[in-house]
């Protein structure tokens, strides 16, 4: 596998194949189905997110195996309008699309370790790892 993998996403059938590569490589390093399926969550949000408010960008998928840990790190990153107010985004229930807003914070529970970056009218990057247990 390369060491990094990205999908673009600018439709919404791109957030299936992002999914699915994102699935497939948490498999391969050794995810249990539930670990897997968390990390599917993860990455159908960061893509719907892409889709829904950025119109286009792309999730990158990078396999870290160091001495102490195996994870998977994924990033989604866009030029959009960005986030004006990150702390907002980031409150359970919090939704500006009508969804459940489980969005970003659910993101964030999801994963291991989190770190979201915006900026007004340059776009965000979101960058998130799960570790193998």
């Amino acid at each position: 596998m390369k060491p990094q993998s990205c999908v673009n996403i600018q439709k919404e059938w791109d957030i299936v194949g992002a999914r699915q590569l994102g699935r497939d490589i948490a498999k391969e390093i050794g995810f249990g189905t539930v670990d897997q399926a968390r990390i599917a969550t993860a990455i159908s949000e960061l893509a719907r997110n892409i889709y829904l408010y950025a119109e286009e960008g792309q999730i990158c998928f990078e396999v870290i195996d160091n001495m102490e840990h195996k994870g998977l790190s994924m990033t989604a990153i866009d030029s959009g309008p960005g986030i004006g107010d990150i702390s907002q985004v980031m409150q359970d229930g919090y939704s500006t699309s009508g969804g459940l807003g489980a969005g970003l914070p659910g993101v964030k529970r999801l994963m291991d370790e989190f770190d979201i970056q915006s900026e007004a009218g340059k776009g965000t990057t979101i960058k998130s790892i799960k570790w193998v247990r």
